[in-house]
């Protein structure tokens, strides 16, 4: 069984930490609440998650930096700053766990006091949040139930984690997986993970076990819950396209995309390693986007397949088959330069059906879904229309090495490229260069080999968006067997593609 745990009480009907949200929570049927505390400049433990007053109260003070009675003047009845005693009121002869987190260690020693006075056993209330507060409450109490915080790619010390002897290791989720979850549940410990707000995830946190969820959307939250994990291994299993639930399968690439453009842009490349030769790497941070992308895959459709840059997989005919490159462009990323991509795609047999891509430096997500057109960060998004005598002139078109080599022939396009004055860009991630034409980065794009797995997505983008698609004998191709492709807006796509075809022929 998952517990439910309401973040900050029933904080998605309720302003967070009230004791409006927290009654609300508790009479939902949540597990769990958590709630936060705070110190007053006069000593008085107060449920409160912002340092300042400012973002939900107006007042542009530090809680530290004011008294108790000024907290108390900030809104009305139930919608109040609450003390934590009023809040321990609220659980008793309730089933509710109370969970007291907070941001500092300042808290622990005061908020444990205010507890030991209070009508709650100990076995009523966990505590979670800053190491060394956790620390301050083990040191202060044997029995105390800790959630200990662990947001590393590297698994602690178990040596180190029993000294604290916690219940819970607590976690956001994208440190979780279906391997670390078996492990700290060998060693003793369960999971949790915080704070899960969509549905597909929620799905996936049940499914590889954990053992608490924390989100802002109880309602939600309890209903996935209540479902069982599976007790099988998920079989693919070919299906006719129109048994596929596209639109639901959208709204899981979108979800992973936004979390992939979290990941990419916090996270560290960290170690990196080569595959086929030293210009071909890979980081930790490819195979944890991949190997996280492939569980809420699973969890969500268990019957498809998947092919991935970093964990393999094999196209199956009839079946409907993810594409991912976790990051494109992963030179650029292990060297910061930020210019890499996320590419994930569903497509069947050849057919592309749902698919985004990422400039997550811009916090830009793509989407397309085919016969309903493509976007960018929900908006509508159309390829350039243009009119020129010569629709190259002055303008960019963009290519990709193959790996650190040029490919054949593109020698001859930049050198056509440049008798039509147009300007050539190798950026260093053939999805952005192809995803570019949709965004107006240039009027097209060349790539020497396609890849359903670097380039599906793109093309799927530029095809909805308005532009043209071409494999190398000129035929519209979203998914070419063999050779390289083509993206192009309407103007550039003929004398483009002229340049292009001279280049293969050379």
């Amino acid at each position: 069984m998952t517990f439910a745990c309401a973040h900050r009480g029933d904080s998605s009907n309720f302003r967070e930490n009230t004791v409006a949200a927290v009654m609300s929570a508790i009479a939902k049927g949540a597990d769990i609440v958590e709630i936060d505390v705070r110190i007053t400049r006069d000593g008085h433990v107060v449920v409160l998650h912002d340092e300042s007053l400012e973002r939900l109260w107006g007042l542009p003070k530090d809680v530290a930096d004011v008294d108790l009675a000024q907290v108390l003047a900030l809104g009305e009845g139930d919608n109040r700053i609450p003390l934590l005693t009023d809040v321990l009121e609220l659980f008793v002869g309730k089933s509710a766990t109370l969970m007291i987190d907070m941001e500092q260690a300042d808290p622990a020693q005061l908020a444990f006091e205010v507890t030991t006075k209070g009508p709650l056993s100990a076995e009523q209330i966990a505590w979670c949040g800053h190491i060394d507060g956790m620390r301050k409450i083990r040191e202060l109490s044997p029995d105390a139930r800790i959630w200990m915080p662990w947001n590393e790619v590297e698994e602690p010390d178990f040596n180190e984690v029993n000294l604290l002897a916690p219940e819970f290791i607590n976690m956001h989720y994208s440190y979780a997986d279906r391997r670390r979850v078996a492990r700290f549940h060998e060693n003793g410990f369960k999971v949790s993970v915080w704070t899960v707000q969509d549905e597909p995830t929620m799905r996936w946190a049940v499914d590889i076990w954990i053992d608490s969820i924390t989100s802002d959307y109880l309602e939600t939250l309890l209903q996935i819950c209540e479902q069982e994990q599976l007790s099988i291994i998920p079989q693919v299993t070919p299906a006719d396209i129109s048994e596929i639930d596209v639109d639901y399968a959208l709204e899981v690439a979108k979800v992973l995309g936004r979390w992939a453009i979290l990941i990419s842009t916090s996270v560290k490349p960290g170690h990196r390693s080569t595959k086929t030769d030293a210009a071909d790497i890979v980081t930790v941070v490819d195979v944890m986007i991949e190997n996280h992308v492939r569980e809420v895959i699973q969890a969500n459709f268990p019957s498809h397949n998947f092919v991935g840059e970093e964990l393999g997989g094999e196209f199956i005919t009839d079946t409907p088959t993810w594409y991912l490159d976790p990051i494109d462009g992963t030179t650029n990323f292990a060297n910061t330069l930020p210019w890499s991509s996320f590419s994930l795609a569903l497509a069947h047999n050849r057919t592309p059906l749902v698919c985004v891509v990422t400039q997550p430096w811009l916090n830009t997500l793509f989407d397309a879904q085919r016969g309903k057109g493509a976007h960018c960060n929900d908006q509508p998004l159309f390829v350039e229309v243009h009119d020129a005598e010569n629709p190259l002139s002055s303008r960019i078109v963009l290519t990709e090495l193959a790996g650190c080599q040029l490919w054949p022939g593109m020698l001859v396009l930049l050198e056509g490229l440049a008798e039509n004055f147009c300007t050539p860009r190798i950026m260093g991630s053939g999805t952005l260069a192809l995803t570019g034409v949709a965004a107006h980065y240039g009027v097209g794009a060349v790539i020497g080999d396609f890849s359903p797995i670097d380039h599906l997505a793109a093309v799927l983008i530029v095809s909805e968006a308005g532009g043209v698609v071409l494999n190398e004998k000129g035929e519209k191709d979203l998914f070419p067997e063999t050779g390289g492709i083509m993206c192009a807006t309407r103007a550039a796509a003929e004398p483009l593609f002229n340049i292009w075809k001279n280049a293969i022929k050379e």
